[in-house]
């Protein structure tokens, strides 16, 4: 698409009316994204320098307060199936990962950052083991886009092929929550497929998610950088604790589908901004060997977990 040349007070005017829209009931998650990728390609994002931030707030945001529509005895249930089918994804990834970047002569940092990524949760890891890896600005930008652009593909895909295979709402939570990237992406096409399926999906990956730790040392052994802090994804507990309060708390149900409502259309808002964040600068500076690398190891992690989920699970 075109740029068009337009003044940034109109660019705020239309930003601000597009985010009221996604509040509404006629814009779900996916719309939400493809509006935001328009907004990218064409007049630009006027407030792209707090893009990064304010996704990443609103999506903790979010995931908490979407823990008041769950049960957290059917997510444990959930989590418990996930772990053996982590473990051996995660390993899968990142040894395809290393030896397919290789392969394709992808830079040492940026292969380990894609495999990252796609192995576990997409931006959180790679910036997670960005510092361990000593990633420069360019390594993450290419890593960074190469998962985001992958993202927006999976919440317009998995949600097809989910209804093309007759998946159930529990099967296509699970194979998401493991094949696609970001957390974001993950619940939004969770929430587009059915109600059990965003359940099944964000506890999966919520559970995911806490193998950053592991990852974290792991890549400190691999690069033998044993100075690096590791941050614990803290948000999570905040969505354990309002599971606790719907499952435990029946006197505040009313409230809390109220909250649960408003968190969907908050995250529906953070697919936008994610969307718009998607410029034309960070779709080019990923290149085509890191985009293939990561094309690469997305179809074999979704392959393996579609076929363990539909045959073991």
């Amino acid at each position: 698409m075109r740029s068009f040349t337009v003044p940034n007070t109109y660019k705020q005017i239309i930003f601000i009316g597009l985010i009221i829209l996604c509040m509404t009931p006629y814009v779900t998650t996916p719309i939400a994204l493809l509006l935001g990728i328009i907004l990218a390609q064409t007049i630009g994002h006027p407030f792209i320098h707090l893009n990064n931030k304010a996704t990443k707030m609103l999506l903790k945001i979010a995931v908490i307060g979407l823990g008041f529509g769950m049960n957290l005895q059917a997510a444990i249930s959930s989590s418990k199936q996930g772990i053996l089918l982590a473990i051996a994804t995660i390993s899968i990834t990142l040894t395809a990962g290393i030896l397919l970047g290789k392969f394709l002569k992808v830079g040492k940092n940026t292969r380990l950052l894609i495999a990252s990524g796609t192995a576990i949760c997409g931006g959180s890891a790679i910036a997670a083991v960005s510092p361990v890896v000593r990633a420069n600005e360019e390594e993450m930008s290419v890593s960074l886009g190469t998962v985001f652009i992958l993202n927006a593909i999976a919440l317009f895909l998995f949600p097809y092929i989910g209804h093309l295979l007759h998946m159930t709402q529990t099967h296509f939570g699970m194979w998401a929550a493991v094949a696609i990237h970001d957390t974001s992406s993950v619940v939004a096409a969770g929430q587009v497929y059915g109600h059990d399926a965003l359940q099944t999906a964000i506890t999966v990956k919520l559970a995911r998610s806490l193998w950053i730790i592991p990852l974290v040392f792991l890549m400190m052994f691999l690069t033998k950088n044993k100075k690096t802090k590791i941050k614990l994804p803290l948000f999570i507990l905040g969505f354990i604790l309002t599971m606790i309060i719907n499952t435990y708390v029946p006197s505040l149900s009313s409230v809390n589908i109220i909250l649960s409502n408003l968190s969907k259309k908050i995250l529906t808002v953070t697919l936008f901004l994610i969307g718009a964040g998607l410029t034309r600068e960070r779709i080019k500076a990923v290149g085509v060997r890191p985009l293939l690398l990561g094309i690469s190891i997305w179809i074999i992690i979704s392959l393996v977990s579609l076929f363990a989920v539909q045959n073991i699970f």
